[in-house]
């Protein structure tokens, strides 16, 4: 069965691309980021510049002009189609309490830029150390705990901007 993919270039021209496209198209890796690729008698030097695999864009580099793309799948395509995102942007404006329990750590600050993951507070619980994590990028607007805090489930905790 052939799998479609969506392609969207400099978000202004929009492709689709089949398995069978994919698998008929004559490429020779060379580097981990850099193909030589053939295509009706033409040759093209191909690099991936960068890459974002959660936002499922690229920047591809070919016979040095740039491109950004972005590709979906057919999962995508139907989310889409049935009027939902898929996109993984997350729009948290606040940290809550998981469960009830003691501040160990707080290593941020007001203001402070973070990214997805970073660590943003150590809540005791249970006897046990939880490393509570930035669900995003953004920046800190209010922190409303501080070490040795007591906290309930549900308490908000830090707020971002």
């Amino acid at each position: 069965m052939s799998k479609i993919f969506k392609a969207r270039v400099n978000n202004s021209f929009d492709f689709e691309i089949t398995s069978e496209d994919l698998s008929s198209l004559d490429a020779i890796k060379i580097s981990d980021s850099e193909y030589h690729i053939l295509q009706q008698n033409k040759s093209y030097k191909a690099a991936i510049t960068a890459c974002d695999f959660n936002q499922k864009t690229y920047t591809v580099s070919v016979n040095k002009n740039t491109y950004t793309i972005k590709i979906q799948n057919d999962l995508d395509l139907l989310i889409e189609n049935m009027g939902f995102s898929s996109a993984i942007e997350k729009h948290i404006d606040f940290i809550m309490a998981p469960m009830p329990g003691l501040i160990l750590d707080v290593p941020i600050k007001i203001n402070q830029d973070v990214k997805e993951n970073d660590p943003l507070l150590i809540l005791e619980a249970m006897k046990m150390e939880n490393v509570i994590t930035s669900p995003r990028n953004g920046r800190i607007k209010s922190i409303l705990i501080k070490k040795g805090d007591a906290v309930i489930k549900n308490q908000i905790l830090i707020e971002f901007q």
